[in-house]
């Protein structure tokens, strides 16, 4: 690939090996050394959870999303507390309402959804799909910031979250932290989680 690309820069006049490494560094995004808005650089990472989450959430069979780990998966004499632990569904549904939850934060824009109705949702098409369009939503969200307004300091729900770009940041860690709890919901069940099949 490199190769075809000196030739063609060397028939269009193009003197450097720098401009042919740019240019093939577009084929797959950015050239390397160039400076990336926060949108674009923000919204990669937030495609990359999405891609994870959605196909992990797609997995577990329909009639699984009850599903919540017990007592019943340990050694007699071990004993955990799993009193408060989410099903699938609420994982899941969880992710989608801090999606909108975060993302409306750092963009200002207001959702047209009622986040605690996200919350009451238990069957799998409902699910599915109200964290596709969270996903959506946080996309939209993230195409607002610039490099004017990604570090500037905003009013957060938490201390450590002063600026859009940090709590941006936080929003797909946030959505990392339950996918690795979903990753467990699917193995408990049998289930490989498609990003780990690959």
């Amino acid at each position: 690939m490199h190769i075809r690309w000196m030739i063609l820069c060397c028939l269009l006049g193009l003197s450097s090996l720098t401009a042919a490494a740019q240019m093939a560094g577009t084929a797959n995004g950015p050239a390397i050394g160039t400076i990336a808005t926060p949108s674009l650089a923000y919204d990669s990472q937030l495609s990359l959870i999405e891609g994870e989450m959605m196909s992990a959430v797609r997995a577990m069979p329909a009639d699984k999303f009850d599903f919540a780990p017990s007592q019943a998966i340990f050694v007699p004499g071990q004993k955990t507390e799993f009193a408060t632990v989410r099903t699938f569904a609420q994982q899941a549904t969880h992710v989608a309402e801090a999606n909108y939850f975060f993302y409306g934060i750092v963009s200002g824009l207001k959702p047209d959804v009622d986040r605690q109705e996200i919350l009451k949702l238990t069957k799998k098409d409902d699910v599915v799909a109200a964290l596709a369009a969270s996903f959506a939503f946080a996309h939209k969200a993230i195409a607002t910031l610039t490099p004017a307004n990604a570090f500037e300091v905003i009013k957060s729900p938490e201390p450590g979250f002063q600026t859009r770009a940090t709590l941006a940041s936080f929003g797909v860690a946030h959505g990392f932290d339950h996918y690795g709890q979903i990753v467990e919901y699917l193995r408990m069940n049998g289930i490989v989680p498609p990003a780990s099949a690959k």
